[in-house]
């Protein structure tokens, strides 16, 4: 039987010099007397985008002595490096490891409970919060000095990241334990978009009052959960940040790993915003398929006006998609270029409204999910009418203006405007 990588990083030098190795690898330069990945001369001055989670620099003396919590996936890296593995490395005492939606490897499909159990690469306990509970316990939570939030988002609100960072500030502000955010780039922080959520609508797909795409990174849109009093109770966690360096909000980041199962690459992060929509309606997004998030179609949609077709099969990222065996007829939304994409720098509504207008069943089109997506009554109403795209974005700038200047003295970066 394999000893566990947990018991085998008690021989430091060993994991230290494996460490090494494996950032030598990604980088092609490392200082081994320390674990800052990278020359960071060189990648200063190169203007190297840096997630906070490559500063070890930065962070490390604030983990000496400490009993740690890691809340994280597969996204939580150093060049390709698992965090985890790199405190462990450095011996550090990481006692357990608390997953988010698709688990903490990543791999389980959207919506599927995530059970908690043991991580088999490093034999860390993990906790699941995407399973009988969305948030740690008192338990959970009892012997940690200090807990670390680490995965990225892609900057849109019913994306549920921020959800479960919401929920573990909450609990770690109960118990007075500190978090240390390691701040990531926002793919879609270029731009502030869609309708307010209103608290009716309230859901782990839309916790708090704020547009779709918030434009925000995890670091910032922590700082306004405490600031506007959103954990309850008078609440406060205590957070320290380690920002990303030479970063700006309409900087290009190419994610260096998907997200989550359903979002591959950068074309469908791109999309993600406008096209999530479709998960409140009848029609497929290509869960299923092997371009998810980039078509969409339905059978009933007429192959006149929607020449593309694809069928949906049973994966393991969409083990019962919508749709399941049908040949459906839609739209292919992929780009060689998915850079243009970020060019629009608005939520596209088109796609939504396109699909409407040639539903045969107009009764069918829409599902109860929908309202917790868009995070209004109104946007349904909208469509139902005929109403263009333009008189839809209209009805939300009110309510995006009130949203711009509550976020800014949350942001750590250059802001849009």
């Amino acid at each position: 039987m394999q000893t566990p990588i947990a018991e085998q990083y008690k021989n430091r030098n060993y994991m230290k010099n494996f460490l090494c190795a494996l950032l030598l690898a990604t980088f092609g330069a490392v200082s081994c007397t320390g674990t800052t990945p990278g020359n960071t001369e060189r990648l200063e001055e190169d203007k190297t985008i840096m997630p906070g989670a490559w500063q070890t620099e930065a962070y490390f003396p604030l983990l000496e002595g400490k009993r740690i919590g890691l809340v994280g996936n597969h996204t939580s890296l150093i060049g390709e490096v698992h965090l985890a593995d790199s405190l462990l490395a450095a011996g550090f005492d990481l006692i357990r490891v608390f997953s988010p939606e698709h688990g903490f490897r990543g791999v389980a499909a959207a919506g599927e409970y995530v059970q908690s159990g043991t991580d088999l690469q490093t034999g860390l306990p993990v906790i699941s919060l995407y399973g009988t509970n969305r948030r740690p316990s008192p338990k959970d939570l009892e012997d940690l000095d200090i807990l670390i939030f680490d995965m990225q988002d892609v900057g849109v609100r019913f994306y549920t990241y921020i959800s479960t960072m919401s929920y573990v500030m909450e609990e770690a502000a109960r118990l007075g334990i500190p978090m240390l955010i390691l701040d990531r780039p926002n793919p879609n922080g270029h731009f502030v978009d869609g309708p307010v959520l209103q608290p009716r609508h309230t859901s782990f797909v839309g916790l708090h009052p704020i547009p779709v795409v918030h434009g925000m990174t995890i670091a910032e849109y922590a700082q306004m959960v405490n600031g506007q009093g959103w954990l309850g109770e008078g609440l406060q966690c205590q957070l320290h940040i380690v920002p990303v360096k030479n970063y700006e909000r309409t900087m290009w980041y190419e994610l260096p790993v998907a997200p989550s199962p359903n979002l591959p690459n950068m074309t469908s992060i791109m999309l993600y915003p406008g096209v999530c929509y479709f998960e409140g309606t009848a029609v497929s997004l290509g869960r299923g398929t092997d371009f998810p998030f980039q078509v969409y179609g339905h059978p009933d949609l007429p192959a006149s006006q929607f020449p593309f077709s694809f069928t949906p099969e049973s994966r393991s990222a969409a083990p019962n998609p919508p749709q399941l065996g049908k040949l459906c007829h839609g739209r292919d939304l992929r780009t060689d270029h998915p850079r243009e994409l970020m060019q629009i720098a608005r939520l596209d509504l088109s796609h939504l409204l396109t699909a409407w207008k040639y539903f045969p069943d107009k009764s069918a089109f829409f599902n109860n999910f929908f309202e917790r997506l868009s995070g209004t009554d109104e946007l349904r109403a909208q469509v139902k009418a005929g109403k263009s795209e333009e008189e839809i974005r209209q009805s939300w700038q009110s309510g995006l203006e009130e949203f711009k200047t509550m976020r800014k003295p949350y942001l750590i970066y250059p802001d849009i405007d």
